[in-house]
This record gives C-alpha cells, structure tokens and sequence, in this order.
C-alpha cells in the first residue's frame, strides 16, 4: 500500500476543518480522517491550531465542537498523542476560540459546554476547566458578541488583533445568520439526546441502577417515616375496606 502524501493529507484535512458544520455527521468524519493517519497526528494538530487561527469565529466554534469528538474517540481507541497535544494546548486553543480582545465572545458558551464535556470524559482535568473558566467570565462580561458596527462608524475604533490588523472576525450579517441555523441545529439534537431511550429494556434496567444511589440510613429512616405516616392517617380516616375484609378473614371485626 502506498504511502499517503503529508501534504495531501493536510490540505484535505484542512479543507475538512473549514466546512465543518453543526451536524454530528462532518465532526465524526473529520475525526475519523485525523484517526486514520495518526501516524502524522503531531502536522494535523498543528493544522487545527492554525485553522483556529485564521478561520472565522462560527468555524472556530465548529471546530471547538469537532475537538469534543476527535478526542473523545482518541481516548476510546487509546490514541493518546492526540489527547496529550490538545492537554498541552488547550489555553492556546481557548485563545483562538474566544479571544481577548472580545471578538468571539458569542463562542463563549460553546467553549464552556466543550470543556465540561471534555472534563465529564476525564479528558481534561477538573483544575484545568476552572482555571479556564476564570478567563472566561471575564471575556463574557466585556465582549460585544462580534455582532456591533465600529464606534461612530470608526473602523480605528475597533479592537486589533495581535498582527495589528483590524479585527476581521466580527460577523457579518451572513454570518450571524448560519450561526442561528447551526445554534438551532445543535439544541434540536441536544433535545434529542436528552429524549433518546435504551434500545432495550437491560440497558434501560442497567441506566436506572447507575442512577440509582445505594440504599443508606437515610432511606430506612424516611421508610419508616412514611410508614407511619400512612398508619396515621388510615386511623384518622377509619379503616379501609380493604383491611376491614382481612381482619374479619383472621376472625376480628371492625366496627
């Protein structure tokens, strides 16, 4: 089998990158793609950080969610390098999502749902999200969400990059409007998955035992309580007639 062309590779994983979109379907195929030539993982790692930094901020914000996937499936499949890269550079990652300078401060909710998300998979550690989280808040309060005009219609008004150029990420109205679409798409799979059931009635048994937490003190006082609680008020109420039958079985009556 003939060796793939790094270049090639690259350009074709790059191209993926840049038209990735709110489904499910284009993230797992990048993924997929980056898992098949994990023999080159360190050039496509460099290739997603240099297109979080040169895209435009719904296409960085589609990337954050295709990390979500890429690493969980690494992890799975045990491709570790994948995972330690993206450990390592995580801040520079964040950076590029959701910028200082305020410019992507609508990506600030997916940042946070992909860093719980990755903490939630014990990819990331606990220590990491809320250190990052701290930066976040900070971005969220002082952000415009890319969405406004330059100040007295001042382009020198606007916030520069680190190149010096004027911040190019604002969106446009185009723009705004895929990032609605594509917000609306994610929620409508959230809702989804939040309704989805077991395919069978083991693993919806086994769901409802891990849910379940281990029966403790508390639950046999709240038993008995509830127990006497109920004997309360049959005897407030007078005997049922259920219990009236079982009485005159065993011989006694109730009157």
């Amino acid at each position: 089998m003939a060796t793939a062309d790094p270049f090639e590779v690259r350009m074709r994983f790059s191209a993926q990158l840049q038209h990735l979109n709110a489904s499910t379907t284009s993230a797992q195929k990048a993924a997929q793609y980056a898992l098949k030539y994990k023999d080159m993982d360190e050039d496509l790692h460099s290739c997603i950080l240099e297109q979080l930094e040169k895209t435009t901020m719904n296409t960085r914000a589609n990337i954050m969610y295709f990390l979500e996937h890429l690493l969980e499936m690494a992890s799975k499949e045990r491709q570790n390098d994948y995972v330690r890269m993206m450990q390592r550079d995580i801040i520079r990652v964040v950076d590029a999502v959701c910028p200082e300078d305020g410019s992507g401060a609508a990506n600030v909710k997916v940042v946070r749902r992909v860093l719980q998300g990755l903490r939630n998979k014990s990819i990331l550690l606990e220590q990491t999200v809320i250190e990052i989280e701290g930066c976040l808040k900070e971005r969220d309060i002082s952000a415009d969400h890319g969405f406004s005009s330059p100040t007295n219609g001042d382009d020198n008004a606007r916030p520069r990059s680190t190149n010096g150029s004027s911040t190019a990420n604002r969106l446009d109205k185009r723009q705004i409007e895929q990032r609605i679409e594509e917000d609306r798409e994610r929620h409508k799979r959230m809702r989804e998955s939040m309704w989805a059931v077991p395919s069978s009635v083991d693993e919806e048994a086994m769901k409802l035992y891990e849910e379940t937490s281990d029966w403790g003190e508390d639950d046999r006082i709240l038993c008995q309580e509830e127990w006497e609680e109920f004997q309360a008020t049959l005897e407030s109420a007078g005997t049922c007639h259920h219990l009236r039958k079982g009485n005159n079985l065993n011989g006694t009556s109730s009157h």
